[in-house]
């Protein structure tokens, strides 16, 4: 399947939002399968629909609470490793974490006014259908705030690279972002595995289970961050 040919649906409340969602995708040349405002809307349709990528508003009807995490949950234990792309307002890590928590990637998160920059929008969703984990760099800096175990083994040289994977950066671009060589990141990879306890037989992907703990040691009472449009 080409690039283009992903097929995504849309699940947001929003109409305006929805609506520019929908010119987002068909500006980066993918298929809309389908734009829907809330999450029983979607199931009723999922049986009939072709799909690559789901993209989902954190908060809809009827509560405008956690719906759009719940139906990606639901969504993906109906279809394991199905890539789901949440898009919310707010840094708010338990819903990274819940995303994550399976250990097979093709997930992501990014805050809403990330949108505007459609080459990160697409890089991110080429990303996420293609097994990784995508998470915004607020979203980043907000988990980072009062890490504790298991990650107070790391150097901060360690949690810089754990962090840039779990904004789904590749090898190069960690080494690209820290001015460091390709080596020097496959070592502190490899060392970072090592000190969280992943092992080469651990059938999960391993660096999924390292932002996974990474996002466990993260939290602290003062550790979720919040932002506004």
């Amino acid at each position: 399947m080409s690039d283009q040919s992903l097929r995504i649906a849309i699940v947001e409340d929003s109409v305006l939002l929805r609506e520019g969602l929908v010119r987002l995708i068909e500006e980066a040349s993918f298929v809309v399968a389908g734009a829907f405002a809330d999450g029983d809307e979607f199931m009723r349709a999922l049986p009939k629909l072709e799909l690559d990528l789901a993209i989902m508003d954190v908060r809809m009807p009827p509560g405008f609470t956690d719906e759009g995490l719940k139906l990606a949950i639901a969504l993906r234990q109906e279809r394991p490793r199905f890539p789901v792309l949440i898009l919310s307002q707010f840094v708010e890590k338990v819903y990274a974490q819940e995303l994550l928590a399976d250990g097979q990637g093709f997930v992501g998160y990014l805050l809403k006014d990330r949108l505007v920059d459609i080459d990160t929008f697409y890089d991110s969703i080429q990303r996420i259908v293609s097994g990784g984990t995508v998470l915004d760099p607020e979203v980043v800096s907000g988990l980072l705030k009062g890490g504790q175990n298991p990650l107070q083994s790391l150097t901060p040289r360690e949690r810089d690279v754990l962090g840039a994977m779990a904004e789904g950066l590749t090898n190069a671009a960690i080494a690209l972002r820290f001015d460091i060589g390709a080596g020097t990141v496959e070592k502190h990879i490899s060392t970072i595995f090592s000190k969280l306890g992943l092992f080469d037989d651990q059938q999960e992907h391993r660096r999924v289970l390292a932002v996974l703990a990474w996002l466990r040691g993260s939290q602290s009472p003062q550790g979720s961050q919040h932002r506004t449009n």
